[in-house]
């Protein structure tokens, strides 16, 4: 039976090699060892498991390279997986549950983890011991379900490519197990092959894997934009381990957010379509209004909640303000990461989003019917339902103009909720910080120019570094002001801060992220971890002002940077059109499609237009200097026609072709191809001197049907040596063959 044959090596030395043999273990092993690499890629596995499982899968490559047998028996490997099982409620709710401590779900996730855990286990196990084609076939089947693992996990471009490779290796696999199955139901067993022939006969299975494979990517790509992807389910939108973002909760403590900055990871992309001109462009994420000291925290949020309408949109404006229209208006659509915060991300003063919070919906445009936000005293916006999956939503937002001269003449009788928020200051304050503020502003008649001021004096006065030196000691912001006189950008938000409520100005302290790197190819900035930003937020006469103190970093640029934008490209267009793919993005392409080809289809009826009409005028000129080219025209038709009629360029290729073949140097002498079109070539030399096979006629009897005597015995001689190479798997003499048709063909001329 199939299920019997031996997929080990030991069986080579005993039995001649089945057919495609080396190509199927090698098959079949880059088959599980993609699925392994596809779920290290992920990131979301523990480090044991991401160095043991390809360490024991590139051991065992070796072992099956030499030739060695399994290491395993059956019954040891019952045994193994059957000892595991009691260790698997162990690594459920210890070992795997401590991994996802920080995603939304840990008991959920632990139990994927743990079941991941136990499938890499099962796979190696049964590769360690797989002595039958009922192995390989569940161990392609181990693999399947890794991938599928996979796709959990992870959603990144990196996995696209790995089942690519998946799916190539897995159609190669059941090729070969396909022809070994067939090769060992035969009565008499294979024939052994030449090394050349195996060769051969592999180069000729990897085409016809990568063939199907490609196709079946093609078939698959153009099925997936027929029919659109629906929601997700509950796993698709879990993170195992979202990035932890200091500064975007209810406190953040000096030096947090200088942690974060060191990280160069990816946390969002906002996609505007052009570049901003707006100098204080930043993507805004809560502000904090108490200080400690040390700390910055907001001690009493007042949230509301915001729901959507009936068009799918919340609208942010608080009731009884109207929309600033000074400005302009922006829309962009923002793709956030995975992030341990709730804060949703704008620009300038948000008017209105758009996006599936609820996470009941991938469809932006139809919204989960619970999928609502949460805003507090700061208008800082909230995500309830947290931020650990993967968000796309849009937004709309103005960027409002400054306008000096308004702002000058803003009065300082500030409410009395405004003053109690933000003015309070530290318990113990350095009496240093007040001095300097009412040093800072002494020239300044009214409170913005005051902060203008200390803006300018923090910008051009204090270095930027990510490095600070010594202990802050009690008094972090005292010793930045005038110790160290460097920091990073939560000391100079906070030194401002404080310096504006010394001098009775309301202001807090911003936490969001700076533009980032624009993408010119997609038309999209980059935003990174180390783009992580505090600013200010000051108060005029009921509009907040913002204000950024920092000194402004240096830009990196150069071709690594530029490769980057395409990755960057790449990965937004893999986030856009296949993780977010819906509907909508189904009519948009329609649209665009039917849009692209009306125009092509104008271009090429105009292309072809201009070139009748120029190829007209070229033939009129052609016939004015060429008399005789009006008779030469006709008559190359009537050859070609009478050509085509009795099919003389067929037969001339025909005659190329045997001939190239017959001159050949490297034409080997048994060559059954080359035979065979040497007979045919034989058969129209004798059907020319009336001499046709019938179609009942074999070989031997057509020239047995020969009678004439100086063509009898070549054209017999021929047939024998033919019909043995043909039908007797006999070696065919082809120089032979050649010699005598150049014989029957100067024969017949004669006669």
């Amino acid at each position: 039976m199939a299920a019997s044959t031996t997929i080990s090596a030991t069986t080579s030395a005993q039995l001649p090699a089945l057919p495609a043999e080396r190509f199927f273990r090698a098959s079949l092993f880059f088959l599980i060892l993609t699925s392994i690499a596809t779920l290290v890629s992920t990131g979301k596995l523990d480090l044991l498991t991401c160095v043991v499982a390809p360490a024991a899968m590139l051991y065992k490559g070796v072992r099956l390279w030499r030739g060695q047998p399994a290491e395993l028996s059956h019954s040891t490997a019952t045994w193994t997986v059957i000892g595991y099982l009691g260790f698997f409620p162990l690594d459920i709710l210890f070992f795997s549950r401590a991994l996802v401590a920080n995603s939304s779900n840990p008991a959920l996730l632990a139990a994927l983890l743990a079941a991941i855990h136990f499938l890499v286990l099962v796979m190696l196990v049964r590769l360690y011991s797989a002595t039958t084609d009922r192995d390989a076939l569940f161990l392609a089947m181990l693999s399947f379900a890794a991938m599928l693992a996979s796709s959990i996990l992870t959603v990144d471009t990196s996995f696209l490519i790995l089942f690519f490779i998946f799916l190539l290796f897995g159609v190669a696999a059941f090729i070969g197990l396909e022809m070994r199955r067939g090769a060992n139901g035969t009565l008499t067993p294979p024939l052994s092959r030449q090394p050349a022939e195996d060769r051969r006969l592999s180069r000729a299975l990897s085409l016809a894997a990568l063939t199907v494979a490609v196709g079946s990517i093609v078939v698959g790509g153009a099925l997936f934009f027929i029919f659109p992807r629906f929601a997700a389910g509950y796993l698709g939108r879990a993170s195992m381990q979202p990035s932890l973002m200091s500064g975007f909760s209810d406190n953040v403590e000096l030096g947090q957010i200088g942690e974060i900055k060191q990280n160069s990871a990816v946390v969002m992309r906002v996609k505007t379509g052009e570049p901003v001109l707006y100098p204080m462009l930043r993507w805004r994420g809560t502000a904090l209004t108490t200080f400690d000291g040390k700390r910055w925290t907001k001690p009493h949020p007042d949230e509301i909640a915001l729901t959507q309408s009936d068009d799918g949109w919340i609208y942010l404006v608080p009731p009884g303000r109207a929309v600033n229209n000074s400005g302009q208006q922006l829309r962009y659509t923002v793709f956030l990461q995975p992030i341990a915060s709730s804060a949703i991300f704008t620009a300038g003063e948000a008017i209105s989003v758009q996006g599936n919070f609820s996470g009941e919906s991938s469809n932006t445009n139809r919204n989960g019917p619970n999928s609502y936000l949460r805003r507090d005293e700061t208008d800082s916006l909230l995500n309830p339902f947290g931020n650990y999956a993967a968000l796309r939503y849009l937004a709309v937002s103005r960027l409002p103009a400054l306008n000096a001269a308004k702002l000058r003449a803003a009065t300082s009788d500030y409410p009395e909720a405004i003053r109690k928020e933000y003015l309070q200051l530290p318990p113990e304050l350095d009496s240093r910080i007040p001095d300097l503020a009412r040093q800072l502003a002494a020239r300044a008649s009214n409170s913005y120019d005051k902060a203008r001021a200390i803006e300018s004096f923090l910008r051009t006065r204090y270095g930027y570094t990510l490095k600070l030196s010594g202990k802050p000691g009690d008094d972090p912001l005292a010793n930045f002001l005038f110790v160290t006189r460097a920091g990073h950008c939560e000391y100079f938000a906070s030194a401002m801060t404080i310096l504006l409520r010394t001098l009775g100005i309301p202001a807090r302290e911003v936490n969001g992220f700076l533009p980032g790197e624009y993408n010119d190819l997609a038309g999209d900035y980059i935003v990174r971890a180390s783009d992580a930003h505090s600013w200010v937020e000051a108060y005029f006469g009921g509009e907040w002002m913002t204000f950024d103190p920092t000194p402004p970093a240096t830009e990196k640029s150069g071709l690594l940077s530029r490769l980057a934008k395409y990755v960057d490209w790449i990965q937004l267009s893999w986030s856009e059109w296949v993780i977010n793919y819906d509907f909508g993005h189904q009519v948009q392409m329609a649209q665009s499609v039917q849009r692209t080809s009306r125009n092509w289809t104008e271009s090429l009826r105009s292309w072809f237009e201009h070139a009748q009409i120029r190829n007209r005028q070229r033939l009129k000129s052609l016939q004015l200097r060429h008399a005789t080219l009006g008779l030469v025209l006709p008559l190359a038709l009537i050859v070609m026609l009478v050509a085509l009629r009795y099919e003389v360029i067929g037969k001339l290729m025909r005659r190329l072709r045997l001939y190239w073949h017959l001159h050949t140097p490297e034409s080997p002498k048994a060559n059954p191809v080359l035979a065979s079109r040497l007979y045919a070539e034989l058969l129209r030399l004798l059907e020319r001197h009336g001499f046709a096979r019938r179609p009942a006629q074999t070989p031997l009897e057509f020239a047995l049907a020969v009678h004439t005597p100086s063509l009898a015995p070549a054209v017999r001689e021929f047939t024998s040596i033919y019909a043995s190479a043909r039908y007797g798997d006999a070696p065919c003499d082809t120089l032979r063959l050649r010699h005598l048709l150049e014989q029957i063909r100067e024969t017949s001329r004669r006669h």
